[in-house]
């Protein structure tokens, strides 16, 4: 950490020790320093940012560690927090604790670090921002949508100025964040960027003085960062948990993490991100589940999830998701960028789902998404209280063409649009029995190619038998196995503008009260229990 880092802070505890390690001449050194030596004082109202940075004396090789019961306070003074050059997150402010080019630095030990969000934003104005990335006319609710009368609980609040994102490394090797609670940070809670080797291990960040209320409060943020490993978090914040952008060889494991926007989002602009792993994750009470986005010219690809349980709802306010449990997109941040960046090789793995939405995969004409793998995912889709006021739309922000930000949509259980060579493996798809009537079939593909579904069990959400359980249109190349029709099912496939078709092989339909829409068929087909008497099969 260099002299140059600002805390301003309260410090309302006597037991914050700083550890210096260093070398002299290949011999070890280590110095444990109380700052009480150095002037502090934990009445949490005497400011000791001078004295902390007078304790810090090496550009590299500290850690800062919190003894339990320490809290490391930031001022709720927006001018203790000066401007810098160049822009970081959401303020061009500093934050609270930065180290910059710096190697061997850690944030260590049980105690808090605490950024006294609720002090920048105005607790009885909501943040709405309809101007900038949505139009209420192309909702389904229209002049309704986001209404207050809906409900507010959910915020988000309206932000004041800002002091900058609360702990900062920039352009840092070797850096451990370690066992620490960091909370109500408010904007970016720690930001990671230009770094590598970094570890951030057994955290607890949240936003729970505010209810989860604070916009841009993201848990962490990785930016254009390599070799980063993330373990043992628990995270709870407004905005995203954790947020990864331009980033390589990034793995997340072990975490239970809840937000009111995407408790894990990979990409949206920047450079290219590859080689990154998600496991072993339980997300809970959230807007999205799993994110994964192309806004600009960077690229995202080589990406695993695997064995998560994701529960996911509506929520009031300017969040962008609506209750999607995984959500995959690629379109232009501005209408005329071209080209802008792939999406390729995501493979999601083990997932268990409950949600008021589906899963949902959106590419564009300048940019297929290519390469997804679906194996051995079970999706229930719930009604809730806000299906009236929020449901039944598509959400793409950040999008400045307004027709594609936000725009009414009937929700199927998975969508796919401008996608190419999709595999489904094992999907179960459950709806509740009260689900609104803009629910519709259990997977649906639209401007496609080269899709291939084996052991799907399901069925529209309507047991009427209006809608097919899979709805194709404009594309070529299907190939459907092993799957089968739930009761209520009307025709079990349904084709408009399908050139190619594919094998039809295996599939128990007796459910449904047809094969095919229209009964023209594309497909090879063989081994079917087709619908009617038991035992009716193709030949």
């Amino acid at each position: 950490m260099d002299k140059s880092m600002k805390f301003t802070h309260r410090l309302i505890t006597l037991s914050l020790l700083l550890t210096l390690g260093g070398s002299v001449q290949a011999q070890s050194i280590q110095s444990i320093h109380s700052i009480l030596s150095f002037g502090a004082k934990g009445d949490g109202k005497t400011m000791n940012t001078r004295v902390i940075n007078q304790a810090i004396q090496l550009l590299q090789n500290v850690t800062l560690h919190l003894e339990p019961g320490a809290v490391l306070m930031g001022s709720t003074n927006l001018d203790d927090y000066p401007a810098e050059t160049g822009r970081s997150g959401e303020s061009p402010r500093a934050g609270l604790l930065t180290a910059r080019n710096a190697a061997n630095v850690a944030l260590t030990g049980r105690g808090c670090i605490e950024g006294n969000g609720m002090s920048f934003v105005d607790p009885g104005k909501l943040k709405l921002r309809e101007e900038l990335d949505y139009d209420k006319k192309y909702t389904r609710q229209q002049d309704d949508f986001m209404d207050p009368k809906y409900g507010t609980q959910d915020g988000p609040l309206a932000p004041r100025e800002r002091p900058g994102n609360l702990v900062r490394f920039f352009n840092c090797t070797n850096v451990l964040i370690s066992g620490l609670t960091i909370q109500n940070s408010p904007v970016w809670t720690v930001e990671v960027a230009d770094c590598e080797r970094v570890n951030i291990t057994g955290v607890a960040i949240n936003s729970l003085g505010s209810n989860r209320r604070v916009p841009n409060d993201d848990g962490m943020d990785l930016l254009e960062s390599h070799d980063v490993h993330v373990s043992d978090c628990d995270i709870q914040t407004g905005d995203d948990c954790i947020a990864v952008l331009g980033s390589q060889r990034v793995t997340v494991a072990n975490c239970t993490l809840s937000s009111h926007s995407a408790a894990v989002r990979v990409g949206f602009a920047g450079a290219d991100i590859r080689d990154c792993v998600f496991a072993n994750l339980l997300i809970h009470d959230s807007n999205r589940g799993l994110a994964v986005c192309v806004r600009g010219l960077g690229s995202v690809e080589d990406v695993l999830f695997s064995d998560i349980v994701i529960e996911t709802r509506l929520f009031t306010g300017h969040w962008w998701g609506k209750g999607e449990p995984i959500h995959i997109s690629a379109v232009p941040w501005d209408p005329k960028m071209n080209p802008i960046g792939q999406l390729k090789n995501v493979r999601f793995r083990n997932i268990l789902a409950r949600s008021q939405s589906g899963i949902l995969v959106y590419g564009c004409q300048q940019s297929v998404i290519k390469d997804l793998v679906f194996q051995d995912v079970k999706v229930r889709i719930n009604n809730g209280p806000l299906q009236p006021s929020y449901g039944g739309n598509f959400d793409l922000r950040g999008c400045l063409h307004p027709a594609l930000a936000l725009f009414a949509h009937d929700i199927p259980a998975f969508y796919g649009r401008y996608v190419d060579g999709v595999k489904i493996q094992g999907l179960d798809v459950e709806w509740a029995d009260d689900v609104p009537a803009f629910f519709t079939h259990a997977i649906q593909f639209e401007d496609f190619h080269n899709i291939a579904i084996d052991a799907f069990t399901g069925g529209p959400a309507h047991h009427d038998g209006s809608k097919a359980a899979i709805a194709f249109s404009n594309g070529s190349q299907i190939s459907i196995r092993n799957s089968r029709a739930a009761k209520g099912t009307g025709a079990f496939v349904s084709l408009t503008d399908v050139v190619v078709g594919g094998l039809f092989v295996n599939n128990d339909l007796a459910e449904a009260r047809k094969v095919c829409d229209p009964e023209s068929f594309v497909f090879q087909a063989s081994g079917n229990r087709l619908p009617g008497p038991p035992g009716d099969k193709d030949p």
